[in-house]
């Protein structure tokens, strides 16, 4: 009987040409917390989860807490999109395992200040890279509001396809929104902007994986 070969993820680590997209570590609290304060006139309208932000800093030590346990157990995938130093945290994404099997969805939000930078249309291709290269899942997700035009342009550039909008299900400015529904599958990602994106990812060991 062959055993299956165990996949070489997650990647706790993703360096991109301009960015460091890293698991979360509870040490990262202080950051996450500039973060969202500093963006949340930014965020409100279209994250529902920011109408209770700012969380005290203890609150977001333990959302870290949190987000790294999920990660080790290979449950949900949140990361940190830091500047290559660390030393600033320009937004957060992640990979969800929230759209059935086989399958992730992208989420993403960048921090007021680092907006127009192309910092959410480069994390999104190296999350849609390792989704395919390191998780080998068959089809990749990104949604937004209908109303969120600059969040919609990212899988669009990506070769992303618009392959349904759905009735009432996002967040716009304090009622729900219809969502739009981006995919990519496996046979179409060789063509897509995505697989061009030159990034480095490593496991939870530092070693390179991709």
């Amino acid at each position: 009987m062959s055993l299956a070969i165990p996949l070489p993820g997650p990647a706790y680590k993703i360096v991109t040409p301009q960015l460091i997209i890293r698991c979360y570590n509870p040490s990262d609290a202080q950051l996450l917390h500039s973060a969202l304060t500093e963006s949340l006139e930014h965020l409100a309208p279209w994250m529902e989860w920011a109408t209770a932000e700012p969380r005290p800093l203890q609150a977001n030590i333990e959302r870290l807490r949190h987000f790294r346990a999920e990660f080790d157990l290979g449950k949900n995938y949140t990361y940190g999109i830091f500047s290559p130093q660390e030393n600033r945290l320009l937004g957060s994404t992640g990979l969800h395992p929230r759209v059935g099997p086989k399958a992730l969805e992208i989420g993403y939000w960048i921090h007021k200040d680092y907006i127009n930078h192309g910092y959410a249309t480069e994390t999104a291709a190296a999350l849609t890279r390792v989704g395919f290269e390191v998780e080998n899942v068959e089809r990749m997700e990104i949604h937004c509001s209908v109303e969120n035009l600059p969040s919609a342009a990212v899988p669009r550039k990506l070769g992303y396809n618009h392959e349904a909008t759905l009735i009432r299900r996002s967040f716009s400015h304090g009622q729900k929104s219809d969502q739009m529904v981006w995919s990519l599958f496996r046979n179409e990602y060789p063509a897509s902007l995505a697989a061009k994106l030159e990034i480095a990812a490593y496991d939870a060991a530092g070693r390179r994986i991709l």
